[in-house]
């Protein structure tokens, strides 16, 4: 299956119809295509515990671990908080970064615990205003 981006909408329109792997792998697309180093599902282990990350996206000294959630439905608000809490968690977990949670809609929520909650039709626009972007 291919599928040609050439505008936000036909952004907005794959997403919603891809399974939440192929949506992952557009997130790690969209990071990669900005000059980021992206590596996908990946797990580390330490003492014996072990943590999934859905992407890492490195660029210029600066790692984003991003959390994918393309949830629908009237429980994507109510999921965000713990799945942010869950999420920084991980991210204590994995170390030096910056958590970001990119989702499928944009409800218009900015942050939580002051993690970017980033819809994917926003993505680009988020990473290109991140700073650092010069080199």
């Amino acid at each position: 299956m291919v599928f040609h981006i050439n505008s936000v909408s036909d952004l907005d329109s794959i997403s919603s119809k891809v399974k939440w792997q192929y949506f992952e792998k557009l997130v790690a697309f969209i990071f990669s295509e900005n000059g980021f180093e992206t590596k996908q599902n990946t797990v580390i282990v330490k003492d014996g515990t072990k943590r999934q990350f859905d992407v890492i996206a490195t660029r210029y000294g600066e790692t984003y671990v991003v959390e994918c959630k393309k949830w629908k439905g009237k429980s994507r608000i109510s999921g965000l908080k713990p799945a942010v809490k869950k999420h920084l968690e991980r991210c204590g977990f994995y170390g030096k970064c910056t958590p970001l949670v990119v989702v499928l809609a944009d409800d218009n929520i900015a942050e939580i615990n002051s993690v970017p909650i980033v819809p994917i039709n926003r993505l680009n626009s988020f990473i290109n205003n991140l700073s650092g972007s010069e080199g």
